[in-house]
């Protein structure tokens, strides 16, 4: 260990055989799994994410540690300064530019239970409102109101489903915050498309740069002013950099005055605007600037029509201070970077002395819940939050996505990776820009990404402002892609909502790597092109250009097709398969021992919320286990709310929380749900209609509802693919039932 001023180091050994996972945010072409030799540098930084292995928007001093037989434990450093961490397989080192040592271990054993350990201490992730699971169209450069309408109607027309439109800068008043373009997007048209975006069931979401332009007659710089909550440079005044608007001031959301002038500006930009959810961007903090102190040109224009992101201001940086130029050089973009380039001064101050040397890393974690408890304050329910700066805890408060990444095939499957790593430490609302932020797609890049992204948490499509179009309506095999993909996404909501309930309550991810689900197998260790949503649902999507098909890797058991039902894969102790991929298809199954809630597909969420449910048991292939003497089991849960409450908890007349479970031996069989608070789905009408057993090797016999004949019931059995279906049930989804066959008594 080495302890000095401004340089903290410290080292660990390792055995060979451990695998290692964590240290964001960056982009990992080496994979999930963390590559001997790499130095991982922690100071974020807006740079594309399409850039591989350099310092991103986020700070995660966290990693996994995965050990042979399937333990695992997690250690955490409770540090935002600015480090370096190399991993050599048999040691770990970090090189921290300052505060203290102060680590906390996970002991698992499990890695889910490192993951709910770790988010037990920094905070459970936010719940997400029920909306912001369906579909989101974005793109930085719908030039008008106009152009927002084009693109909801043709999503209508070509019945792809659409749940949210976004808006990037392109509707502010020059580029200000909580302004609009008076000419492309003038109030009054604003408010007609929003009424009826949200008369069809749709939501709306906009962005929010930190930076406040300093204009004398602009509102919201002068309530900033007056209220004296910008950062302030190392001469007192407030610090200007330079972003979008041109010349800004930066809120120090750690002074106590931010909060209350951040609210007060949202709730009175909403009364304007009545946006649903907000994205707040460029909190790393993005700055075109590099500057110790910068001050305006005398006789130029800023910024420049010509180049709004090239730096106008006249800036020194000749009086550097220690915090400036500390004694140790992190590798900040690969390259030693000055601490300052492209963002604010280090020796800036927040509220009460805290230095940006020491806070730079928190303050998208800062805007992140300034901004959550404005909306909670403002919406008068739950808050939706994007931001692209992350620290650890931020989940607490926010989504996030990866940023910029890139139109290209290396980038669809680094996009797997990026989420696994989010979820790591406790932001599991997390998703990539589908098809490619920057570069021109293509139809077939664009058509297996939707098939990809519609199994994101966050699923938004969203490119830059000279990127050609890329709405998933205008190719046809694109089109029929999504309709198929975001289909099943849409009959998935009840399941992948009851995993936000999860991820709210225990801190579990939603997207998943196969080890967390089999830990004893070692070759899911090694597996980022693949990944599960919860235990039970595994996504192998296509990766490459021109294949039609996917080798993937099925972990031990049986695994059933979610689109049909028709494809069965016994994996035995585990094996790799290689599955048909037509350019219209990607590959969902669904394990043994899931129980799995769906509704029907739809154009919004509001509307799947109101079709009936099925529910899906998935069973062993009984063909393969014939006269077992011990049961096969499968077990299950749903929660239901309304989707909007601020608190997502089980509670009476609010909610509906419900637990299934399942057993077959040989012949016989039951299945059964066990209400908590059932008043919540009486109260909304929703019935069970039909269920699915999966891995039957024959018809049942004798069924019963509540011990009652079932005759009325219809009963069909599918050989091929050796599942039943039980339709016209009619059952309250708030009351407990149980279905039997055989001679099975309960």
């Amino acid at each position: 260990m080495v302890f000095k001023d401004q340089y903290l180091e410290i080292s660990t050994s390792l055995p060979k055989s451990a695998s290692i996972y964590g240290f964001g945010e960056s982009t990992r072409p080496d994979g999930f799994r963390l590559a001997p030799g790499r130095l991982y540098t922690l100071w974020a930084t807006d740079i594309a994410s399409a850039n591989p292995n350099v310092d991103l928007y986020g700070s995660y001093p966290f990693y996994l540690d995965m050990r042979s037989g399937g333990l695992a434990h997690g250690v955490f450093l409770l540090n935002s300064n600015g480090m370096d961490i190399s991993y050599q397989g048999e040691s770990i080192t970090y090189k921290v530019l300052g505060g203290v040592l102060d680590f906390y271990f996970f002991p698992g054993p499990s890695p889910l239970s490192v993951v709910q350990q770790l988010t037990q201490l920094v905070g459970r992730p936010a719940p997400m409102p029920y909306w912001s699971l369906g579909f989101q169209q974005s793109k930085y450069g719908y030039k008008s109101v106009s152009e927002l309408e084009y693109v909801v109607s043709n999503y209508a027309n070509a019945r792809i489903p659409l749940e949210v439109i976004w808006s990037d800068i392109d509707h502010m008043d020059k580029f200000k915050d909580f302004t609009l373009d008076p000419l492309n997007y003038p109030a009054d048209k604003m408010k007609s498309f929003l009424e009826k975006v949200h008369a069809d069931g749709q939501h709306f979401v906009l962005i929010i740069d930190p930076g406040i332009k300093t204009e004398s007659n602009y509102s919201t710089y002068q309530n900033g002013l007056e209220a004296g909550i910008y950062i302030k440079d190392s001469s007192g005044n407030p610090y200007l950099g330079q972003v979008w608007p041109g010349p800004v001031n930066f809120p120090d959301f750690f002074h106590p005055k931010a909060q209350s002038f951040w609210t007060s500006e949202i709730s009175k930009f909403h009364e304007t605007v009545a946006f649903d959810g907000l994205w707040i961007d460029m909190n790393e903090i993005s700055n075109f600037c590099s500057g110790i102190t910068c001050t305006l040109p005398a006789n130029n224009s800023c910024p420049r029509a010509d180049a709004p992101t090239q730096c106008c201001l006249i800036c020194d940086s000749t009086h550097t201070t220690k915090w400036d130029d500390p004694p140790y050089s992190i590798n900040k973009l690969g390259s030693h970077k000055d601490l300052w380039a492209l963002t604010t001064a280090t020796s800036a101050t927040h509220f009460n002395g805290i230095l940006e040397y020491n806070a730079h890393n928190l303050y998208g974690f800062s805007e992140a819940i300034a901004t959550n408890r404005a909306l909670e304050c403002v919406l008068k329910k739950r808050p939706f939050v994007l931001s692209r700066s992350t620290f650890i805890g931020s989940g607490r408060y926010t989504a996030h996505w990866t940023g910029d990444n890139a139109a290209t095939w290396n980038d669809i499957g680094y996009s797997i990776v990026g989420i696994l790593n989010a979820g790591l430490v406790g932001i599991p609302m997390a998703g990539a820009d589908i098809c490619g932020f920057l570069s021109d797609t293509t139809e077939e890049l664009c058509n297996r990404w939707i098939q990809l992204g519609a199994f994101y948490p966050f699923a938004r499509d969203h490119s830059t402002y000279d990127s050609k179009r890329q709405e998933l309506y205008l190719w046809e095999s694109v089109a029929q892609s999504a309709r198929k993909a975001l289909g099943l996404r849409y009959r998935l909501l009840p399941h992948l909502y009851t995993l936000v309930f999860e991820a709210h309550i225990l801190g579990s991810p939603i997207a998943r790597p196969l080890f967390f689900q089999f830990p004893s197998d070692p070759i899911t260790l090694g597996i980022d092109s693949q990944f599960m949503l919860g235990t039970g649902i595994l996504v192998s999507p296509v990766l490459s250009a021109g294949a039609t098909s996917v080798k993937a890797y099925f972990p031990k058991g049986s695994w059933y097709n979610l689109f049909n039902y028709s494809q069965v894969v016994n994996a035995g102790k585990g094996s790799y398969q290689v599955l048909s991929a037509p350019l219209d298809t990607i590959n969902v199954h669904v394990h043994e021992g899931s129980i799995i809630l769906l509704q029907e597909e739809a154009q919004t969420t509001a509307e799947a919320r109101k079709t009936p449910f099925t529910l899906l048991v998935a069973f062993p292939l009984q063909s393969s286990k014939a006269n077992n003497p011990e049961p096969d089991i499968a077990t299950g849960e749903l929660f239901l709310d309304n989707g909007d409450d601020v608190e997502m908890a089980i509670v009476a007349g609010k909610s509906t929380f419900l637990k299934y479970r399942a057993f077959t031996l040989n012949t016989s069989g039951f299945i059964g749900a066990r209400v908590i608070h059932g008043e919540f789905a009486l109260q909304q009408g929703l019935v069970l209609q039909k269920v699915v057993i999966l891995g039957m090797k024959a018809p049942p016999n004798n069924l019963k509802i509540n011990n009652k004949a079932a005759s009325p019931i219809k009963c069909s059995y599918q050989v091929s693919s050796s599942h039943v279906e039980i339709s016209g049930l009619s059952l309250p989804v708030g009351k407990d039932f149980k279905i039997s066959w055989s001679k099975m008594l309960i």
